[in-house]
């Protein structure tokens, strides 16, 4: 399964008023409660696609690393295309999913509120989380993945 993956809302809650936690990496530290969500979802299948807007902050085994130290092991990760057009997130994941066969499944987690613009077949798969929350085991099992 492909795994749509935003970090700012989803994996880190995003309250303006709280600066979150740098680890020694320099990156946030993962609400646990999304970790465990994200490790429920994971099997030996599937690929986390980053989306998020640090995507290219880090290289693909740094970002590895980062989710490793974070208690999230994972062996497929790709990420979206550099985003120099500055496009809303809803456009870069219709590019990637024109741009291809899609032979997996897949969910988009994100807290982006452009993905309400998606096609219906891309939208039903979007686990939309709360910014101030982030991803829960129980949005997970909502949505039927576990």
């Amino acid at each position: 399964m492909f795994i749509f993956l935003d970090i700012d809302g989803v994996m880190v809650p995003a309250a303006g008023w709280k600066i979150p936690k740098n680890m020694e990496d320099g990156f946030p530290m993962f609400n646990k409660r999304a970790v465990d969500a994200l490790r429920n979802l994971l099997d030996k299948d599937s690929e986390i696609v980053l989306t998020t807007s640090h995507k290219m902050r880090f290289t693909v085994p740094e970002w590895k690393m980062i989710f490793e130290k974070r208690g999230v092991k994972v062996e497929n990760l790709s990420r979206l295309n550099t985003n120099t057009s500055l496009v809303p997130r809803k456009d870069e994941l219709l590019d990637w999913f024109n741009s291809r066969p899609v032979e997996k499944d897949f969910v988009i987690i994100d807290d982006d509120n452009s993905l309400y613009g998606l096609p219906g077949y891309l939208k039903e798969r979007w686990i939309k989380t709360s910014s101030l929350v982030g991803l829960t085991p129980e949005l997970i099992s909502a949505a039927n993945l576990i």
